[in-house]
């Protein structure tokens, strides 16, 4: 090998690591660069969040917010007893009803009389029936219990009874 190819073979060499070199120092000042912009942006937050505010502001915004989170859990926990309160009186209210007009007597016209029975989800509850005649009208009262009466039902009755305990 010559003297002169050793020279040529050095300068080409050179000239690929100086070229990486550059490659390699132009890629690190792009991050470099990009770095420098995430950063400011970062710090444009941070400042942002922290203005006006020192540490004792801050502390007490935060014990504000914990402090309103509890209030909302105490309210969140209050209104479900409420809920359930409810749910309880609704299984005593009458849910269920059953209507059945009729003409008590044949010379009377219009069904002016009527059974009407008022169950609560346990079929537990009221019949009341109203016979309507041309001297006035009389209104009776059964109580019903499981879905039955211990006194003997008209047929009007119970129509209406049943009408309400097959309510779903």
């Amino acid at each position: 090998m010559s003297l002169d190819y050793i020279k040529n073979l050095l300068g080409e060499y050179i000239v690929v690591v100086a070229a990486v070199g550059g490659a390699v120092v132009l890629v690190l000042l792009i991050m470099n660069i990009v770095s420098l912009v995430k950063i400011n942006k970062m710090k444009k937050k941070y400042d942002s969040f922290m203005e006006g505010s020192d540490g004792k502001t801050l502390e007490d915004t935060i014990i504000s917010r914990f402090r309103q989170v509890d209030d909302l859990k105490t309210n969140q926990e209050l209104q479900g007893k409420d809920i359930e309160a409810l749910k309880a009186n609704i299984l005593k209210t009458y849910q269920k009803f059953g209507l059945v007009k009729y003409d008590a007597f044949n010379e009377m016209g219009g069904q002016l009389s009527f059974s009407l029975a008022m169950l609560d989800k346990n079929n537990n509850g009221f019949l009341l029936n109203t016979v309507h005649n041309r001297e006035g009208s009389y209104t009776y009262v059964k109580e019903i219990f499981d879905g039955k009466s211990e006194i003997n039902l008209s047929e009007e009755e119970e129509k209406a009874l049943n009408k309400a305990v097959n309510v779903k």
